[in-house]
């Protein structure tokens, strides 16, 4: 096989990699009431079979690139695909909730692997003129993901059952593997340096806890269980700080808190993306539970999301250029959070073409957030900490996703209980999440960005991820 023939064979296995990530973040929600039907449970308490599958992910993606160095490429994302497909073998295998968020667990446990091993695989074997064109290539599984993952989710529902949207990674993942074995390259096996097992437990020990304590469930002694978890957090973020003075490779450098606009990105991230992952969440359950549409219908009103959003992704580079980040990301959150607002005014009543007109524009306008955001929460940090900061950011995205499912479905439990009304339960929810996001343009006017800068370069920090 000759160089080039290899280097595809390479970025068509990482893509697959992807995709199937990708599409397994999606393909659930739609499921979701379905789901909570064969299991017994109401669909409002399927929360953690997503905050389990993603916070296992944020949990273990630092960890991922340190495995890749020690156990070889090859091996640690062969590992990767097997873990995977097993832990959604698991999924379609279980018989109530508890069993469902293990497997889920397991599924996580695959897939904090998948991309970001991917990428280096691919860094290590493309030339650097082609990385970028390398990594736009993948990028176009990431957002094949979420445009099939409702739809298909809705079909397999309504047509099979709900358990083949977890059996669908089987063959994908039988192809994965052979590919793997046959063409991906073995790289690492080295010397690695030790990994920060202490910093990482005391990180993933803040993130478990801070996210029982939002997602506590409602009961007399709730806020006495939340506070008591916040502590926690709290005390475990505090640990962190005299462990990575005292440690000369620790798992995130505290230097990377002196670039001004990696902080601010970090947190206008996790706050915006909050409301921005509620939305996935609450709408399928919004359009089966209260508008009575099925799965199938549900899934295909996705799409104009889905499709915005890769439609708009070609705005980008040429907005910042003219108007620079800051004055992009307020205007543009400030779009967001309001689209996310108007879902509350959605009844049964509403036309069509004006629930296709909001999920629209959210979707073009969340795709333009989450690159703006990514680019310039990257674009400024140094080589040597480029790998350690894009670890953290991706453990803060995945953190996110989790809080915006915890916090939106928590909140249509209690407006529901105490308006009597889960309808109004939903409009307040979206409501509440929507103002959420709406702060985190107050953030975003912190950064210290002069108009149009490095907006290329930003472009070519994204990579393959959202």
């Amino acid at each position: 096989m000759t160089k080039d023939s290899s280097q595809t064979a390479l970025l068509w296995i990482v893509a697959a990699g992807f995709f199937m990530q990708s599409l397994d973040t999606t393909i659930v929600n739609t499921a979701l009431p379905s789901i909570a039907h064969s299991l017994h449970v109401a669909p409002l308490a399927m929360q953690p079979i997503i905050i389990a599958y993603t916070l296992t992910m944020a949990m273990l993606t630092p960890a991922s690139g340190w495995l890749a160095d020690r156990f070889g490429t090859r091996r640690v994302y062969f590992a990767a695909i097997l873990i995977f497909v097993l832990g959604s073998v698991c999924c379609a295998s279980a018989h109530t909730l508890g069993q469902l968020v293990m497997a889920r667990v397991l599924q996580g446990l695959g897939g904090s692997m998948l991309l970001p091993i991917g990428r280096l695989a691919v860094l290590r074997s493309v030339s650097g003129e082609q990385y970028v064109s390398a990594l736009a290539f993948i990028s176009i599984a990431g957002q094949l993901g979420p445009i099939a993952g409702p739809t298909l989710g809705g079909w397999f529902v309504q047509a099979i059952t709900w358990h083949w949207i977890f059996l669908i990674n089987v063959p994908i993942g039988a192809i994965g593997l052979y590919a793997v074995q046959r063409y991906l390259p073995t790289h690492g096996e080295t010397q690695a340096p030790p990994f920060d097992f202490v910093g990482c437990g005391l990180l993933s020990l803040c993130m478990i806890t801070f996210s029982l304590a939002v997602d506590a469930p409602v009961a007399s002694h709730r806020l006495a269980w939340s506070a008591g978890l916040f502590v926690v957090a709290a005390l475990s973020a505090l640990a962190y700080i005299p462990h990575a003075q005292r440690r000369s490779n620790p798992l995130f450098k505290l230097s990377l808190f002196s670039e001004p606009n990696f902080s601010v990105g970090l947190i206008g991230n996790l706050v915006c993306r909050i409301g921005s992952s509620a939305v996935p969440f609450l709408v399928p359950l919004l359009l089966q539970l209260q508008l009575g549409y099925s799965p199938l219908h549900s899934g295909l009103m996705m799409l104009p999301a889905a499709l915005a959003g890769t439609v708009a992704k070609r705005w980008i580079a040429p907005l910042i250029r003219r108007y620079g980040y800051d004055t992009f990301l307020l205007v543009n959150t400030l779009i967001v959070g309001s689209s996310i607002v108007a879902f509350a005014l959605i009844s049964r009543g509403t036309p069509l073409v004006i629930e296709i007109a909001v999920l629209a524009v959210f979707g073009a306008a969340n795709s333009m957030q989450f690159a703006a955001m990514n680019s310039v929460t990257l674009k400024d940090l140094s080589h040597e900490d480029a790998g350690s900061g894009n670890s953290l950011f991706s453990m803060v995205q995945m953190l996110a996703i989790g809080l915006g499912v915890s916090i939106s479905g928590g909140l249509v439990n209690v407006f529901s209980a105490q308006w009597g009304s889960p309808a109004l339960g939903f409009r307040l929810s979206f409501a509440c999440v929507g103002v959420i996001t709406l702060v985190s343009a107050w953030i975003f006017r912190q950064l210290d960005e002069a108009p149009g800068t490095r907006a290329v370069r930003g472009q070519a920090t994204q990579g393959a991820g959202h």
